[in-house]
């Protein structure tokens, strides 16, 4: 029944608060001496009799951290005796630390509720006495018993002013056994009337104005606005915008302002509307005394909005004006003749790889590129860095072809040993097949292999050292040479024209271009 009770009184103080607030804001510590009447549980036996209710003193103090939450000491005792005539006394002490949530903060206070842990102590004055509790043997032996408790509390605050308010509150102090801590054997209930005095908190401003609630008689006012005394704000120029908010006390005849008492620019072109000829600017383009724009390098992208006004004629612009490179190679499109160039790979001014078109060519005609430049280092099959930017002008053109069967030769002048020259050899075909299809992994990597020559395949005498020098090489042939002509037909074929009702077949062309031997 008393826990029944404690919750009415929880739930009245939680539904009850007014909705203008004016208690005090901020982190602030409190204290609070409290007064009051306790309810003894009848299930504690004194020796053997339940104890009298009696009046009860104590007191609080808290940290109220957040405005909901706050941290809170409880205490207190109360002198009672045996419930008969002419029996001994008792005395009563309670102390425990309790989170404190405190909601609905208003006008006339502020339900709050709380709980904690502490103990508690039954201190007879005749310490010969047992005391006994409900669902517990008596005391082991005779004198004080202490035990701990869980505490819950409910009650209101009503603010008097913005440090001082007036405290009730009701207060369950439960005896919790050691064992069944979840089973409370008593209800000790405490009912109390306190005063709360809070340090370095602040007077609840609610519209930030400058003026405390209590004396704002206009407690709404808009946040930024100036205000008297009285907490009301002034409008000096009748704009309808008030001081404080007016960022714009000249706005010029005939143009439309905003709640913020400034002329508004819709399209921001900084001529005011009302007074803009050309209200549609895009935004960032630069305007005459009338709003209106211009296009100085006639490229289609307004002036202001033209970040690149120098660009290169035929050259494509993005909406800035600026040069359009789809590869990132540093031409721009329009201007680039190798617009697809894979990432990384080095271009001359045309946009291709260097040698790129006269590779593309040889490779078209012949089925085959032929490399003398291909450096390694002497006699290992290692890579020297100048010839990395000329496998990657391959590799490029390779991707170009994704269909085609690859064999790349290596190939070794007659010097030294023919053995030697053709493991030599065909650790090199190795070392630039993996290098091609690491660089560019778009590559089918079984659509090429390698194969070492050494030096049975010359295309020069190796009598001297020019002709030595042609023969050290890296060849990429192309093994499936009918998918090449395919594909070559299939691109250079022209454009079909619409078919006639009969649907006939165009002739190929003439142009079409087949690889050599």
């Amino acid at each position: 029944m008393r826990l029944r009770v404690l919750a009415i009184i929880a739930a009245a103080t939680l539904f009850g608060a007014s909705g203008a607030a004016a208690d005090p804001t901020g982190r602030y510590v409190y204290v609070t001496p409290a007064a009051g009447f306790t309810l003894f549980d009848a299930g504690i036996k004194f020796p053997s009799q339940s104890l009298k209710d009696a009046a009860y003193v104590g007191g609080r103090a808290g940290y109220q951290w957040w405005p909901w939450l706050g941290f809170e000491a409880a205490g207190g005792m109360t002198n009672s005796h045996e419930n008969a005539q002419g029996t001994q006394k008792i005395g009563f002490w309670h102390a425990s630390g309790n989170v404190t949530l405190s909601g609905f903060r208003g006008l006339r206070g502020n339900p709050f509720v709380s709980a904690g842990f502490g103990t508690s102590k039954l201190s007879p004055d005749d310490k010969s006495t047992r005391i006994r509790v409900a669902g517990s043997a008596p005391a082991p032996e005779a004198g004080d018993v202490t035990a701990g408790n869980l505490e819950i509390a409910a009650g209101w605050n009503y603010w008097a002013t913005d440090r001082i308010a007036v405290r009730v509150e009701g207060r369950d102090v439960m005896w919790m056994p050691k064992d069944k801590i979840t089973h409370p054997l008593t209800h000790t209930m405490i009912s109390a009337v306190a005063v709360t005095y809070a340090f370095g908190s602040k007077p609840r401003d609610s519209d930030a104005d400058g003026v405390a609630d209590r004396a704002d008689r206009c407690p709404n006012t808009l946040k930024g606005a100036t205000v008297d005394a009285t907490g009301c704000p002034h409008d000096a120029d009748g704009d309808g915008v008030l001081d404080g908010l007016d960022a714009c006390n000249d706005t010029p005849k005939g143009c439309k302002i905003d709640a913020r008492g400034c002329q508004t620019d819709a399209d921001g072109d900084g001529v005011c509307d009302g007074l803009d000829t050309c209200p549609d600017t895009p935004k960032g383009a630069t305007v005459d005394s009338a709003g209106c724009t211009h296009d100085s390098d006639g490229d289609g992208v307004l002036d202001g909005l033209d970040q690149c006004a120098d660009t290169p004629k035929a050259a494509k612009v993005d909406d800035k004006g600026c040069p359009v490179d789809s590869d990132r190679d540093g031409v721009p499109d329009g201007l680039d003749k190798c617009p697809d160039t894979a990432p990384g790979v080095a271009v001359d001014s045309s946009g291709c790889p260097p040698q790129y078109l006269e590779r593309e060519q040889e490779f078209l005609d012949t089925g085959k590129i032929r490399l003398e430049n291909v450096q390694f280092e002497t006699g290992k099959a290692t890579l020297r860095p100048t010839a990395l930017p000329v496998l990657d002008g391959v590799g490029d053109l390779l991707t170009k072809w994704p269909a085609l069967e690859i064999e790349i030769g290596g190939h070794t002048d007659s010097k030294g040993s023919a053995k030697l020259n053709a493991k030599l050899s065909q650790a090199r075909a190795d070392t630039v097949r993996s290098y091609v299809l690491n660089r560019f992994p778009t590559l089918d990597r079984n659509h090429y292999v390698s194969k070492g020559y050494g030096p049975s395949r010359p295309i020069a005498s190796n009598d001297s050292e020019a002709g030595r020098a042609l023969n050290r090489r890296v060849e990429f042939v192309v093994l499936n040479r009918g998918v090449l002509i395919q594909e070559i037909q299939k691109r250079t074929a022209p454009a079909p024209a619409p078919a006639p009702s009969d649907t006939t077949k165009a002739a190929p062309s003439d142009t079409t271009r087949t690889p050599g031997n």
